[in-house]
């Protein structure tokens, strides 16, 4: 049986990550809907999503949904590449409450390459689902996908050593570009974070694409078509949650000048 909860413009959007990745996307919500509240799951405890088992990562993501309704949100954001590609089919079958994903920009590449060659920075759970296989392989033959698995990527910047990834950062990034790649398309929302170390690494004719702010734009007009956009700004309020490092959310917060009523800890 499907959950339910009530339609109400004024309840707040929820959004779950496997830590703290998803924040990038929280920034790109509240640029494009400022009026509108967020209640955030940074799952760290469990991170990284991407190298555990599809059966795992269902089962986290029905954790976090239920949690999330639970707190009473009017639509939920799957802010993480690798829960999007394993379990949003399996949350929408199961609950009454409209879910937003996240999966890599494999199509604003192809639209805008001109060598054919594109790379895609993910996870290895994002690069071994049916989703992601599926969506690349509707390009393969107009272009190049070269895809590089971020091992340890999203380990690091859990616990806030942004600096320490440039060594994985040339090791994963350059091959890339010495193929002659014109797009890298960041398969992860921890990655840019990272967006200013990897431009140190490449050119300025490469472009870097994430899906934060087409994502943000899918959630607004979803909530207009369901007459769910937030009119009372008196309303507002941002709630982040964690179930590990309160002071490491503090500074992605500080460092994103993301507004919060409340950053606490959470066992979930």
């Amino acid at each position: 049986m499907k959950s339910k909860i009530e339609n109400s413009s004024e309840l707040p959007i929820g959004i779950f990550d496997s830590g703290l990745g998803g924040l990038s996307i929280c920034k790109e919500i509240m640029d494009v809907l400022p009026n509108e509240s967020l209640v955030y799951l940074a799952d760290s405890k469990n991170a990284p999503y991407g190298e555990k088992s599809k059966e795992e990562i269902i089962t986290f993501s029905i954790k976090n949904t239920e949690l999330l309704l639970e707190l009473g949100c009017k639509v939920i954001v799957v802010a993480c590449n690798t829960a999007t590609t394993n379990a949003i089919n399996v949350l929408r079958e199961r609950y009454d409450v409209p879910f937003v994903g996240i999966e890599p920009a494999i199509k604003p590449a192809a639209l805008q390459t001109i060598t054919g060659k594109i790379g895609v920075l993910a996870t290895k759970g994002t690069l071994s689902s049916d989703l992601f296989l599926s969506t690349s392989y509707q390009f393969r033959d107009e272009l190049e996908i070269i895809e590089v698995e971020g091992t340890n990527l999203v380990r690091l910047i859990e616990k806030g050593e942004l600096e320490e990834t440039i060594p994985l950062l040339e090791k994963y990034i350059l091959p890339m570009v010495n193929q002659g790649v014109d797009s890298i398309v960041l398969g992860c929302t921890h990655y840019p974070f990272l967006i200013p170390m990897i431009r140190e690494l490449i050119s300025e004719e490469i472009s870097i694409i994430d899906s934060g702010e087409a994502v943000a734009k899918q959630i607004q007009n979803l909530l207009e078509k369901d007459n769910l956009l937030n009119q009372n700004t008196a309303s507002n309020a941002n709630r982040f949650y964690t179930n590990n490092d309160v002071e490491i959310l503090k500074r992605f917060l500080k460092r994103i000048d993301l507004d919060a009523t409340e950053i606490s800890f959470l066992e979930f």
